[in-house]
């Protein structure tokens, strides 16, 4: 259903930490021109863990209205409490979004038995596409290839995004469930290999910063070209390192910032990037030939 570079957005935020809807609209306006293959929205890039549900569901909403059919909109929906999962993917499906991603329980640590339940429980309560993200390194626990195999008997669960960056597990899920779940990179370091193994697209923090190479990496990926992927991610593989000095979305939100795109606020308790790391994210920045005037 979906492929190639899908951001995982930022929400902007003023100094005050409210959510400034002005601003997603230019920068939505921006990656559809840029060309951005989808948008993920409230996603853990997107401060999903500090959005109250109301305003987790205005911004699904106000997303989905802005990009009006012009791109998929995947609205992160994951929680550690199921309940809270079923009410959150139930309002991302009223509100039109195409899919949702689903972040593992963090904190919680279930059994493989309590991962397969929750998932399968909110796909049978809301009829949507749904994505299921593993990232062990944020949420203390790892969904486990044959979990997933589980997982996709179920029909409208359809892809799965994977951040561990180690290329066994993608082999080892593109054995098992490859043409039946849609595979995406959660990992930008790795994204370029794991398309190249058989995925079909990177939900990616890079992408808030570079949109195009991005997308050019991808589809070159995509189409085989594996040379033209290489020289695009060449030309990222600073960013993929110096937008993870600290915790994501810490420097991705500066470095947007700094392009003009975003005011600089984010909620506590994230603070802003830290001055020692700035010259190291600027460097990457006009590495992959961003520019940079703020």
């Amino acid at each position: 259903m979906f492929q190639g570079s899908m951001v995982a957005l930022v929400t902007p935020m003023r100094t005050d930490g409210s959510i400034d809807m002005d601003a997603l609209d230019d920068l939505l306006d921006w990656h559809l021109a840029a060309g951005t293959d989808a948008i993920v929205t409230v996603g853990t890039t997107g401060e999903s863990a500090t959005l109250d549900f109301e305003e987790h569901c205005a911004v699904i909403a106000h997303t989905v209205k802005r990009v009006a059919g012009r791109r998929p909109v995947i609205a992160g929906t994951g929680a550690n409490a199921t309940r809270e999962a079923i009410h959150l993917t139930q309002c991302a499906k009223d509100a039109g979004a195409d899919a949702c991603l689903l972040v593992t329980p963090y904190y919680n640590k279930p059994t493989q038995e309590g991962l397969y339940l929750h998932h399968r429980a909110i796909a049978e309560a809301v009829d949507i596409p749904q994505i299921l993200y593993n990232v062990p390194g944020r949420t203390a626990v790892d969904l486990l290839p044959e979990t997933v195999e589980r997982l996709a008997t179920i029909p409208n669960i359809v892809g799965l995004k994977e951040a561990l960056g180690e290329l066994e597990r993608t082999q080892e899920l593109v054995n098992r469930v490859g043409g039946r779940l849609d595979l995406f990179s959660g990992d930008d370091a790795t994204a370029l290999e794991f398309l190249l193994a058989g995925g079909q697209g990177v939900i990616s923090v890079t992408a808030n910063v570079a949109p195009g190479p991005m997308h050019e990496m991808c589809m070159a990926a995509l189409n085989g070209d594996v040379a033209r992927a290489r020289e695009f991610n060449t030309r990222l593989d600073g960013l993929h390192r110096a937008l993870f000095r600290e915790a994501n979305p810490i420097p991705v939100k500066w470095a947007v910032a700094k392009m003009g795109l975003i005011p600089d606020g984010i909620r506590l308790p994230l603070t802003p990037l830290s001055e020692p790391f700035h010259e190291a994210v600027l460097d990457a920045m006009r590495q992959a030939g961003i520019t940079v005037d703020h």
